[in-house]
């Protein structure tokens, strides 16, 4: 069995620490066989750009992905990105990071989504039946894209939604159905597990990964995919049990390898 990450990032998105060659030491120390980079993508705009790396650093990025890979052959090193799904950037994923620079694959990922003409964001916020319900045709537009080799925490709305009602049980449900329709695996993201816990309702919970989301999953069956989503050297492999636990638990098909999901993948 591959021992991979496919979510990782550095410190160019600006709340991650260590550069590739960090990460690909402590994946050698943890007995790992493949190594994805997935950096916040910077967008031509420049929004949100006090969490990702600005355009002008993007040669960077991708010279130090390729130096790792040729200093860390025991390892198979990938480049990638995890990229926030904005409908004005969609040609600067496809000419640039997939075209240009050749990226091996691309991540879909909502940290924000559009609402009655703004943009919200899913941290520090709570968040209504209303406003799930724009962040689930948000996500739903971005797995029907076809440009990303899997979904980033698609339960994410756990950090700012609370309580497990009919509502999350509908949201969730078009969600699964989408990435089954497209035929996009869903991840279980291990950041959450080392995030503080919540409070929701008088329980204490992770925000993400959402259980009873996964759970309505296994009933469903999408393909899904675990990943640490390092955003320090030390978590390469951070949580990636207790996510393979999860899948375990909800009896979920995991794919163990990007190749095992074309277009974009290596």
């Amino acid at each position: 069995m591959q021992r991979a990450n496919y979510h990782t990032h550095t410190c160019l998105c600006k709340h991650a620490t260590g550069v590739p060659a960090d990460y690909c030491h402590f994946a050698l120390d943890s007995d790992m066989t493949t190594l994805g980079f997935s950096d916040h993508t910077p967008h031509p705009d420049g929004r949100w750009d006090s969490v990702r790396m600005s355009v002008d650093e993007l040669p960077l990025y991708v010279q130090q992905v390729r130096q790792a890979q040729k200093d860390f052959p025991e390892l198979q090193i990938y480049l990638g990105m995890e990229c926030e799904y904005v409908p004005e950037s969609l040609s600067f994923f496809r000419d640039e990071l997939l075209g240009r620079y050749h990226f091996d694959y691309l991540v879909g990922a909502v940290h924000n989504y559009p609402y009655k003409g703004e943009w919200l964001g899913m941290f520090g916020t709570s968040m209504s039946a209303d406003q799930l319900h724009a962040y689930t045709d948000h996500i739903i537009q971005l797995i029907g894209s076809g440009l990303f080799a899997f979904i980033a925490h698609p339960d994410l709305f756990g950090l700012c939604y609370m309580g497990w009602d009919a509502e999350t049980q509908a949201c969730s449900k078009a969600i699964i159905e989408a990435a089954i329709q497209y035929d996009i695996p869903l991840e279980i993201n291990g950041y959450g597990l080392r995030k503080r816990m919540i409070q929701d309702h008088g329980t204490w919970r992770f925000a993400y990964p959402l259980l009873p989301f996964w759970e309505l999953a296994g009933e469903l069956q999408p393909r899904a995919i675990t990943n640490s989503d390092a955003h320090q050297p030390i978590d390469v492999w951070g949580n990636r049990n207790d996510c393979l636990n999860i899948a375990k638990h909800c009896g979920l098909t995991l794919i163990e390898r990007l190749s095992d999901n074309p277009p974009n993948s290596p």
